[in-house]
C-alpha cells in the first residue's frame, strides 16, 4: 500500500528534486516526475528486485500489450540529468491532459472501476495482484482508461484468499458512485475525499428503508454494522489460508466477479440533460447556419491542422468529434456530466482520441492534496498545450452567467492556446443572451463586437470572420507573435 515516504527532506534537495518528492511523497516503492515529453518514475533501492521482477513478467508484457498498462523502459542516464548510473529510473509515456476522477462522468468512473477488476483478474491468474485499487491510479488516453502506476502490482501469496485492496476498492470506486446513485452526492465531491467513503457515511445518509435495498444491504449497510462490530471487539479477523491453491484462485475470482456486478449495478443511469440535447432542441439555429458553422471548422482544422484542440463547452461533442476526425488528439470540456457522458461513450464506441472532462473553466478543479501541491490544478494541466482553442457560444456564458470580464476570458484564452482560437461571438439580441440578460440591460444589453474586439486585439489579430444569418459571428484568431510573457490568471481573474 501507498504509505509515507521515507525521511528525506525536500529542503535538502535540487529544486527539480524537491518537486518530485512533493507530487508522489506518499508512495514507498518510487517516485514521480513529469518532464515535457514523459514521466520519469525513480524506484526506491527496496523496490528494485521486486520492480524488475514485474518488468521481466509476461503479465507485463500482456498488460501492456492489451494497452490496460503504461509501457514502461528502463531510463538511460545519458538521457536525463536526474537519473544516475546507480538507481533505476523508469520511463513512461505522458499522457495529456492528466484527469482527475473528480472530472470523470460516471460512465468513466465505471470504466475505470472495471479496468482496475480485469488487470487484478489477470494478475491473479498469473501468481500477482494490485496493491492499490484507486482511482487516482487511473489517467484516460482519450476515451480509455490505463493504469499508469506500475509498481501497484506484486507478487501474491498464493495460500491467501484475500484481496488486500478490497476494501480500498470498495472505498474509492464502488461507494462513491452508490452515494452519487442513491444519494445524489456528486462525483465531484470524491476531490475531498482522497481515501473514498466509509459505509458508515452513506449508512447514516440513507432514510432508514433504503438501508435494506438488495443494492445496498451488503456493501453498506452490513458493512457499517460489521464496523461497528468490530471497534467493539477490538479484533482482527486472519485469513483462513486455504491449502488448495486452486480454491483459493477461485474464491478471489468469484470475489472479483461479484464486486464486478455491484460496480455496474451502482453506476447511475439516465444521464441526459438539456445540454446533453443541446443539438436537438437549439432552435436559435437554422440548418443554414448549422452548416456553416459545421463548414468552418472543417476549413480550420483541415488548413492548419492543429495536433492537439482544447474545446470548451464541448456540449455532446459535435466539433470535438470533427477535430479528432481531422487527425487532432481532442480535450473536451463541460460542466454538464450528461453532455460529457454523451461524448465519452460517443468517442470509445468510435474509438476516437478525445479525453472528456466534466469541469467549468469558469471555476476550474483546484490544485489538491498536501500543500496542494498532490494534484495540479485544471488550468496547470491545460495551459499552453493546445494548438487551437475552441469556445462556441461558450462567450456569453461566461460574461452573463459567470460575469467574467471580457478581458479577463481574452487572457484566459491567449494563456491555453499555443497559437489559435475560434471564438463564436453571441449578441445582445440574441434569444439566448435575452434569456440571461435578467433585468442587467445596463450591464450587458449594449455589448458590441467592437468591445470584444477592444477586449482580445491585446492577445489576439483576425484571420478570419464569418457571419451568420443569425447575426452571431465565427471569428478565428490567432496569437500576436511574440505574445509568449503570459503569467497565470490570478486569484482576481473572473471577479466582477
Amino acid at each position: 500500500m501507498k504509505t509515507q515516504s521515507d525521511s528525506v527532506q525536500p529542503d535538502l534537495l535540487p529544486a527539480e528534486h524537491s518537486e518530485m518528492l512533493e507530487l508522489t511523497f506518499r508512495d514507498s516503492a518510487g517516485q514521480l516526475r513529469l518532464t515535457e515529453n514523459c514521466a520519469l518514475r525513480r524506484i526506491h533501492p527496496g523496490a528494485e528486485e521486486a520492480t524488475r521482477d514485474f518488468l521481466t513478467s509476461p503479465l507485463r508484457a500482456t498488460l501492456e500489450g492489451s494497452g490496460d498498462l503504461i509501457a514502461s523502459r528502463i531510463a538511460d542516464p545519458c538521457q536525463y540529468s536526474c537519473v544516475r548510473p546507480s538507481e533505476l529510473w523508469l520511463e513512461h509515456p505522458r499522457i495529456d491532459p492528466l484527469s482527475s476522477p473528480w472530472e470523470w462522468s460516471a460512465g468513466q468512473w465505471q470504466a475505470a472501476a472495471e479496468l482496475t477488476l480485469r488487470i487484478e483478474v489477470q494478475a491473479v491468474e498469473a501468481g500477482w495482484t494490485l496493491k492499490d485499487a484507486t482511482p487516482l491510479n487511473i489517467l484516460f488516453l482519450g476515451a480509455r482508461p490505463i493504469l499508469v502506476d506500475v509498481l501497484s502490482l506484486e507478487r501474491r501469496d498464493p495460500r491467501s484468499s484475500v484481496w488486500l485492496a478490497y476494501a480500498q476498492f470498495v472505498r474509492t470506486f464502488l461507494l462513491p458512485l452508490v452515494a452519487a446513485k442513491s444519494l445524489g452526492w456528486p462525483l465531484q465531491n470524491t476531490l475531498f475525499e482522497r481515501d473514498g467513503y466509509e459505509p458508515r457515511a452513506i449508512y447514516r445518509a440513507l432514510n432508514p428503508w433504503r438501508r435494506f435495498h438488495p443494492d445496498l444491504f451488503d456493501v453498506v449497510t452490513l458493512a457499517a454494522w460489521f464496523e461497528n462490530a468490530r471497534k467493539e471487539t477490538k479484533r482482527t479477523r486472519a485469513d483462513p489460508a486455504p491449502r488448495d491453491l486452486e480454491l483459493v484462485t477461485h474464491i478471489l475470482r468469484c470475489r472479483i466477479a461479484r464486486l464486478l456486478k455491484q460496480t455496474r449495478r451502482a453506476t447511475p443511469g439516465g444521464n441526459r440533460s438539456r445540454w446533453s440535447d443541446y443539438t436537438q432542441w437549439a432552435g436559435h439555429y437554422s440548418a443554414a447556419d448549422l452548416g456553416a458553422k459545421q463548414q468552418f471548422m472543417r476549413f480550420v482544422l483541415e488548413r492548419w491542422r492543429p495536433a492537439r484542440v482544447l474545446d470548451i463547452g464541448a456540449n455532446a461533442g459535435v466539433y470535438s468529434l470533427l477535430a479528432a476526425e481531422a487527425g487532432a488528439q481532442v480535450a473536451a470540456l463541460d460542466n454538464d456530466a450528461g453532455a460529457i457522458e454523451q461524448l465519452w461513450r460517443t468517442a470509445a464506441r468510435q474509438s476516437k482520441p478525445i479525453t472528456a472532462l466534466a469541469a467549468n473553466i469558469a471555476r476550474p478543479t483546484p490544485a489538491a492534496g498536501w500543500r496542494n501541491r498532490e494534484h495540479l490544478s485544471l488550468l496547470d494541466r491545460l495551459s499552453g498545450s493546445f494548438d487551437l482553442v475552441l469556445m462556441l457560444a461558450v462567450l456569453h456564458h461566461l460574461i452573463l452567467r459567470e460575469q467574467l470580464p471580457l478581458g479577463h476570458v481574452a487572457e484566459l484564452c491567449a494563456w491555453l492556446t499555443r497559437r489559435w482560437l475560434v471564438l463564436e461571438w453571441v449578441p445582445p439580441s440574441d434569444p439566448m443572451h435575452q434569456e440571461w440578460l435578467r433585468g442587467r440591460d445596463h450591464l450587458y444589453g449594449q455589448l458590441s463586437e467592437s468591445d470584444r474586439m477592444e477586449a482580445f486585439s491585446s492577445y489576439f489579430q483576425i484571420a478570419r470572420r464569418i457571419p451568420l444569418a443569425d447575426h452571431r459571428v465565427l471569428l478565428l484568431f490567432e496569437r500576436r507573435a511574440g505574445d509568449t510573457g503570459l503569467e497565470q490568471p490570478g486569484p482576481g481573474a473572473g471577479r466582477a
